[in-house]
């Protein structure tokens, strides 16, 4: 029976999950997080989603899908293959991993289905995907239309970020009250630096680029 009263949130410990995160629990009456083990290199994002969810009360999961990283090996979940610095002309990044946000739904999902629950929140944006295909719009739709039909269930995924960059997203953390959660206990570094990060990474300068942005607005 569809249950809109709870929800389950796709939690890496990142600025972009984290804000979700905490935009569900005003939707909602209760949220579930999901936080995937995949041999990424920055694994210390799943401590940070372990100790996010315990301060706040959040019931929190971490599947293993270590065969992602055998079946996909990319610069995320090998130590030995330099992070691109920037997205390529053509096509995606070396820090792309093949079939992540696909997986991901998917257990979340089935996973979701067991407790009847319908909604999955999921934080991929198009307007800051890093050229990252299931990022996009089309493909959630996609993937949505796809799980329902695999499992004759009417799920509804949803994506609070999809079309807003990083600047808008502070506002949202800083709207919800949680601003200096996201800026000091969120992981984005690629390289598995709390905070700030690593300053060079693709996601460091993406999440930096946005606050720098956001908090000169918010002077004006």
């Amino acid at each position: 029976m569809k249950n809109k009263r709870q929800a389950v949130v796709i939690f890496s410990g990142g600025q972009d999950s984290t804000t979700c995160l905490f935009w569900a629990r005003k939707q909602y009456e209760e949220v579930i997080a999901i936080s995937f083990d995949y041999g990424q290199r920055h694994r210390k994002e799943l401590e940070c989603a372990a100790a996010l969810a315990e301060e706040y009360g959040v019931e929190h999961h971490i599947l293993d899908l270590h065969l992602l990283n055998e079946l996909a090996p990319n610069s995320l979940t090998r130590s030995e293959i330099t992070v691109d610095p920037d997205a390529p002309e053509t096509g995606t990044p070396n820090s792309f991993v093949d079939g992540r946000n696909m997986v991901f739904l998917t257990y979340a999902a089935i996973f979701a289905k067991q407790r009847g629950i319908t909604d999955l929140i999921t934080g991929v944006s198009q307007s800051d995907f890093s050229g990252y295909p299931d990022c996009r719009d089309v493909f959630i739709k996609s993937l949505n239309t796809t799980l329902n039909l695999a499992m004759d269930y009417e799920f509804d995924i949803r994506t609070p970020l999809m079309w807003i960059d990083k600047e808008a997203t502070w506002a949202m953390a800083d709207d919800l009250g949680i601003l200096d959660v996201i800026y000091r206990k969120t992981l984005t570094c690629y390289n598995g630096i709390i905070g700030q990060g690593c300053g060079n990474c693709p996601a460091c300068k993406l999440r930096q680029k946005g606050y720098d942005r956001y908090m000169q607005q918010k002077k004006k």
